[in-house]
């Protein structure tokens, strides 16, 4: 039986609350050879992580959720925990002010497309951390 890290996808963590936009995130990422983990809010997407963060290169998180955390709360998190893991926080409602995402954590405004995460994607993931798809 196959392991996350006997696994040669790298893996995605998607946070949101709405279960719909949760499912289509995960298909856009698995849709390119990630594996993905999900979680409902901050607060689960911190529980997935203690668990997970070696396997975990990327997470990409609603910003509006329910919980201690809000999405850029968690990204904040995410930086100083686990600095190995690039960070995408996405609204269609709030846009990030100074200070509200770490360091090289990008922003992407809703609604949005599978081309353009990819396109994102293809910018922040370093090259050992893309799935073949997303490799130049």
């Amino acid at each position: 039986m196959d392991s996350p890290q006997a696994s040669p996808a790298p893996c995605a963590l998607v946070v949101d609350d709405d279960d719909m936009l949760r499912m289509d995130i995960a298909e856009m990422l698995e849709s390119v050879g990630f594996c993905t983990l999900q979680a409902e809010d901050g607060d689960a997407a911190i529980e997935v992580l203690e668990n997970h963060h070696l396997d975990v290169v990327l997470m990409f998180s609603d910003v509006e959720m329910p919980g201690s955390r809000d999405g850029f709360a968690l990204a904040r998190e995410v930086a100083v925990k686990w600095a190995n893991i690039s960070i995408v926080v996405a609204s269609g409602r709030i846009k990030p002010g100074d200070g509200d995402l770490p360091e090289g954590a990008h922003f992407i405004g809703k609604p949005f497309s599978a081309e353009v995460v990819h396109g994102h994607l293809r910018e922040i993931l370093p090259d050992e951390q893309k799935p073949a798809p997303l490799q130049n």
